[in-house]
């Protein structure tokens, strides 16, 4: 990596040298010569770096020369770097001649200090390069020129390419079948058998446990199912919490002990049937290997945990029949040519029927040792070359390098590196930076790249982060990224290969460092310069030339000290970047001005209300991220003075009340999260002509408070939202208490137009006019729309017409009547298009939206229709709807909806639409075929409520088109009976709630066939009896919820079967009078939640039944009168969380047991009023039992 970078900071100083402003500065410091000489030197020792570069890879001299040359170029680079801010500082850079400048910053007295300490400076660089150059004369390279790279922006490229992209996995089909035998049919004498897959690095191992840990069939097979990345580092306590947070979507808290760890992880696992895939184990220590395998051993018989290795000898230790290890070898001859022939011909530059490159192309696959990785790092370097020659130079220079040995993987995958331009190879090894298995937010890494200055521009009208974002897509392009999630529209995220990452930390060589241990703080040198580190150790590190210091959140909690902000400021003066978010911090030291390098800074998710005024002496900083601080009050006034300022991040900053005056001074903003409209007109506040002049901006633009606007009409369009062509979203907020007489109101909207690129439109508490902006049919490119009340909207204008448009969510227009001015005319074979992309629609609170089309007549549920008259209304349907929410919205006309296949949730509304919808043929409307003949089959959640006309015949047919249905939630329906029912064909059902039936007596014999029942909920059912149902059919019921059952007077006898149950909850069961016995039985319970059981007791005679509830982590007791003092058996949930405790009128006291709730986190007391001065801290007369909690909260 040295000599890449050595040559392009020897290019950037030859251009920094040459420029006017400092052949100006040098004469008035009479610096001239020296910077005349120092660039003579660089000139001539950078005429030889091409010649070096190849020459060290076998010459260590010429290796250390280049270290050494290296460390004094990046020493140039800062101390002209310093001039620059300096002349910014002073306003060197504004200003009509640059004399003047000169003349007007050496008027003041501290020239002459100034001038005799860069100069000292200067001539020590100096000296130590005619130190180097002279080195440079024994090696005698070769003076070489590097061929003129065409510009990145113009290189020709294919336009449509998708970052979602996943190339089909080739030649493993054998392997997953053999897998899956393995997992799914072996039958072993253990409980936990463990299926090792052992292979080369890059022969896809992860993608076949991916493939197969993600197949149907094994989701249904195992109960519980868990992926943990394991990788370099074998911390048993580590990789326990990366399976909790499989299991629960959250990490354990960082504090916890071993012992806490490894018993919450026994309650998760223990007697059930689990898959567990522990990814990429390295460590060979069988003792280390065995104290995590004692801790997974009791699953139930049929578990299974797959293990993926490169080491042979860890597959050994994981299973001792060598048989059953899974050996993966490379592809074939045929399946690796599939794999290249599809990678190198993607770009279409080489034809694929050319005899000559299928040639060429097949030699170099067989070279490739059938290894999918190197397959698609050496096939996608050679997709983007378009000659035969080219094709052929690569086999004969390169082929030969190709080594099929493992040790020699790295130096295979470094062939399509050094093939890189060198600001490619710069933004690559950066990279190095990140933890293994890390998850990069791709927009982040541009900023650290600009910031770097490793992103060059041919021309000034290019955006840095456009450019950026190219390179991102070139290195993901060439396999140096996978797992590419989202879209330039949005956010990007990615994540490297495990060899990848090891390839970056190779060429980054001594450069870059991860500091996470004592250890390697000690092993970084003082020329590293770019670290992430764990915040606490940064005390430990020495150097002093960093250039790049960030902190991940996935290196622990940390609190940053005053102390540590010193150092950091005391010795890192030459920082670009650096990331301290979520650190806790309270203020920020006015001395982070002398970080005047500065490009990047992230103060993101502290604690900070104010920022000091002095950070806008860093004139340099070109972002500044600043989201989720909720506690900052305002940005810090004369931010003007940040001429450089591109990103201002301050999304989430709830607490922001005003923007500064000068904001819109900043002609070089692309990101300003939110613009906040002062409520009171504070004089030192901008208002929203300062958005006028910010043309540039990308992304998300969020205005609020526009209520409190003055002279909303010239302010408005004072704002210039057309002109801002780059902007992704717009969100339009009104504030809650604005003025409803305000005489602007009536043009508000339509002064607000904004670009015809948008993507996203978000209006939200419009009380304006009742109409529609006559802009929203220009902007053809929208995607999203959301539209929020209150506001006096009538009608919409139709946005049927919209082309991109995905997503469009109504909410609370309490005055809306209809979505569209015209009639329903799909039927008389109009080829208009109608929501030809929308996917995602919602409905919400439109009380007097009777029908969609102004010119239909309202049809109520109650008229006699018949099939043909149903059919015949209307066979206008949206094209591909996939979800459909309508709530409190009285709709009887509207289009049809064959295509969902996600979600469908009809709340006090009408039937009619769904009855037109399935009697559809909707093949007439799909000729194509790509949508199910049957409307609705591929639905997975159907929620109804409170629906007239829907009655036990049309739910009845309606469930036999919902055969794929995995969430159904029926409520408030009179007219079903349950009983008789085809519920069988609900086969794939995981979760079921009913409420609100009173027809339903008990839970039909049906539910016996839903074995894929999850979360169960049964709520104002007041004649239900919940005894007779066969529960012991639901075995993998996880969550039950009982609400409003007057009726139940004791938990029924057969919940004791529910050995997986992990929540239940009690509500408004009036008669119910105790848990017990049942509830002795449920040792898997994690949440208890009971309320408002006016003839509850909570004792039981046998309290040491609880003795086993060690799972049970939260608690919530809520309005049982009977409740006088809390149950005996509290003592024994040792495991116990959270506690609350609430409308508790009789409760008097708090037990001793309480001490013995000595992992309990949260105590929450509300409404119990006795207890208030027994619990008052230091003096009640029960404090001393709750003392030990970490967090009491009260009313």
């Amino acid at each position: 990596m040295a000599e890449a970078i050595a040559f392009d900071i020897a290019k950037e100083l030859i251009t920094k040298l040459s420029s006017p402003a400092l052949s100006q500065i040098g004469l008035w410091w009479n610096l001239k010569d020296d910077i005349d000489g120092l660039k003579s030197t660089v000139c001539t020792i950078k005429a030889g770096l091409l010649d070096a570069e190849e020459r060290s890879v076998t010459d260590n001299l010429v290796k250390d020369w280049l270290e050494k040359l290296k460390d004094v170029l990046y020493d140039a680079d800062d101390l002209l770097d310093d001039f620059s801010a300096e002349a910014l500082r002073k306003n060197l850079v504004s200003g009509n001649k640059l004399t003047k400048k000169v003349h007007l910053f050496f008027s003041s007295s501290n020239q002459f200090a100034y001038s005799l300490k860069m100069g000292r400076k200067i001539k020590a660089i100096k000296a130590r390069l005619a130190s180097i150059e002279s080195e440079f004369n024994t090696f005698r390279f070769m003076v070489r020129d590097r061929p003129a790279e065409t510009s990145f922006m113009t290189k020709k490229r294919q336009e449509t390419h998708s970052f979602e992209r996943e190339d089909e996995i080739i030649g493993r089909d054998d392997d997953k079948a053999a897998l899956l035998k393995l997992v799914l049919e072996f039958q072993s004498e253990e409980n936990v058998y463990i299926v090792p897959i052992m292979g080369l690095g890059g022969l896809g191992k992860t993608a076949l446990a991916q493939l197969v840990y993600n197949d149907e069939m094994v989701k249904n097979h195992f109960e519980l199912t868990m992926f943990a990345c394991v990788s370099d580092v074998f911390d048993v306590k580590i990789i326990v919490a990366n399976i909790i947070k499989s299991i629960t979507n959250k990490a354990p808290d960082q504090n916890l002990e071993m012992d806490q760890l490894q018993k919450q992880l026994r309650d998760k696992i223990d007697g059930k049937k689990y898959l567990l895939v522990l990814d990429d184990i390295w460590n060979e220590n069988e003792q280390q290997w065995l104290s995590l395998k004692k801790l997974l051993m009791g699953g139930a018989k049929g578990s299974r945990i797959i293990v993926t290795t490169r080491s042979l000898r860890v597959a050994k230790i994981a299973n001792r029949c060598e048989s059953h290890v899974l050996k993966l070898k490379g592809l074939s001859d045929d399946d690796a040519w599939s794999l290249f022939k599809k990678i190198a011909f993607d770009q279409r530059y080489a034809d694929s029927t050319n005899s000559a490159f299928v040639e060429v192309g097949k030699q170099i696959s067989k070279r490739c040792g059938g290894i999918p990785l190197v397959i698609r790092v050496i096939a996608s370097a050679l997709s983007s070359k378009e000659t035969e020659n080219e094709w052929l130079s690569f086999k004969d220079s390169e082929l030969a390098k190709i080594s099929q040995i493992e040790g020699e993987i790295l130096p295979t995958l470094k062939l399509s590196y050094d093939h890189l331009s060198s600001h490619l190879k710069h933004c690559f090894s950066f990279c190095r930076l990140y933890p293994k298995d890390y998850e990069i937010d791709v927009q982040e890494l541009v900023q650290f790249w600009i910031a770097q200055g490793f992103v060059k521009q041919s021309n000034s009208k290019q955006s840095f982060e456009k450019i950026g974002f190219e390179y991102f897509k070139e290195l993901a392009e060439k396999c140096f990224f996978q797992e590419v999630k989202g879209d330039l529209t949005k956010e990007i995220t990615c994540k490297m290969h495990d060899l990848m990452h090891d390839l970056a930390k190779l060429v980054a060589g001594t450069e870059s460092s991860t500091v996470d241990s004592n250890l390697s703080t000690s092993e970084v040198g003082e020329k590293c310069r770019h670290i992430s580190i764990t915040a606490s150790l940064i005390p430990l590190f020495k150097g002093k030339k960093l250039r790049t210091l960030l902190y991940f959140s996935n290196m622990g909690s940390q609190n940053l000290s005053d102390e540590i902000w010193d150092l950091i400021i005391a010795n890192c003066r030459c920082l670009r970047v650096l990331g301290l978010d979520y650190l806790n911090l309270k203020t920020i030291p006015r001395s982070i001005y002398k970080l005047k390098h500065l490009r990047y800074l992230d103060l993101s998710r502290n604690n900070f209300k104010i920022l000091p005024k002095s950070i806008c002496r860093i004139q340099n900083l070109q972002s500044l991220k600043l989201d989720l601080c909720l506690e900052l009050e305002e940005l810090p006034k004369k931010i003007e003075k940040l001429v450089n300022l591109t990103h201002i991040g301050c999304e989430g900053c709830i607490s922001l009340t005003r923007m500064p005056r000068g904001i819109g001074k900043l002609s070089s903003l692309e990101t300003l999260s939110m613009f906040v409209v002062d409520k009171d007109g504070f004089h030192g506040s901008a208002d929203l002509s300062e958005l006028s002049a910010l043309n540039n901006l990308r992304g998300e633009l969020t205005i609020t408070n526009l209520g409190f606007v003055k002279n909303s009409k010239e302010m408005f369009r004072a704002a210039n939202l057309k002109e801002k062509k780059h902007l992704r979203s717009l969100v339009l907020e009104w504030n809650d208490d604005d003025d409803d007489d305000d005489d602007d109101d009536d043009k508000l909207l339509e002064d607000l137009q904004p670009h015809p690129n948008l993507k996203e439109l978000c209006i939200n508490g419009w009380r304006g006019d009742a109409k529609f902006p006559s802009w929203l049919s220009l902007l053809t490119n929208l995607v999203n729309i959301e539209i929020w009340g209150p506001s006096k909207f009538k009608y919409l204008p139709s946005f049927a017409k919209l082309p991109c448009l995905q997503q469009l969510d109504i909410f609370y227009l309490t005055e809306l009547e209809y979505m569209d001015d015209n009639g329903p005319n799909g039927r008389q074979g109009n080829t208009e298009p109608f929501f030809p992309l929308l996917k995602v629609l919602k409905i919400w609170r439109c009380p007097n939206m009777k029908s969609w089309w102004r010119a239909t007549e309202a049809i109520g549920d109650d008229s006699n229709e018949d099939d043909t008259t149903v059919i015949g209304t209307s066979t206008m349907a949206f094209p591909c709807l996939s979800s459909l929410e309508i709530e409190d919205c009285p709709l009887t006309s509207m289009p049809l909806y064959p295509s969902l296949d996600n979600e469908l949730k009809l709340v006090k509304t009408s039937s009619r639409a769904l009855k037109q919808t399935l009697k559809m043929n909707i093949t007439s409307i799909t000729p194509s075929g790509s949508i199910s003949s049957i409307p609705l089959s591929k639905l997975k959640s159907f929620h109804v409520d409170y629906i007239e006309g829907l009655d036990t015949h049309m739910l009845d047919k309606s469930f036999q088109h919902f055969t794929g249905l995995k969430k159904l939630t029926i409520g408030d329906c009179k007219e079903v009976d349950f009983v008789g029912m085809q519920w069988e064909l609900l086969t794939n059902l995981s979760h079921l709630e009913i409420n609100n039936n009173p027809q339903l007596l008990s839970l039909p014999f049906w539910l016996q066939h839903l074995v894929q029942l999850k979360g169960l909920t049964v709520g104002d059912c007041k004649e239900v009896d919940l005894e007779g149902m066969q529960w012991e059919a639901l075995k993998n019921l996880s969550r039950l919820e009982i609400k409003n059952i007057p009726k139940l007077v004791s938990l029924p006898i057969g919940l004791q079967h529910l050995v997986q149950l992990e929540t239940l909850e009690i509500h408004n069961c009036s008669g119910l009078r105790s848990l017990f016995p049942v509830f002795q039985h449920l040792t898997s319970l994690e949440e208890l939640r009971v309320s408002h059981c006016e003839e509850l007791e909570l004792s039981a005679a046998d309290f040491q039944i609880f003795q086993h509830h060690t799972s049970l982590r939260y608690l919530r007791l809520e309005n049982i009168p009977k409740c006088r003092h809390l149950p005996e058996w509290l003592q024994h949930l040792t495991n116990l969380r959270c506690l609350y405790l609430i409308d508790l009128p009789n409760l008097t006291s708090l037990p001793d047991e309480m001490r013995c709730l000595t992992k309990l986190e949260r105590l929450d007391i509300s409404e119990v009023p006795q207890l208030e001065e027994r619990c008052r801290k230091e003096i009640g007369a029960d404090w001393h039992k709750i003392a030990h909690i970490p967090r009491i909260c009260w009313e």
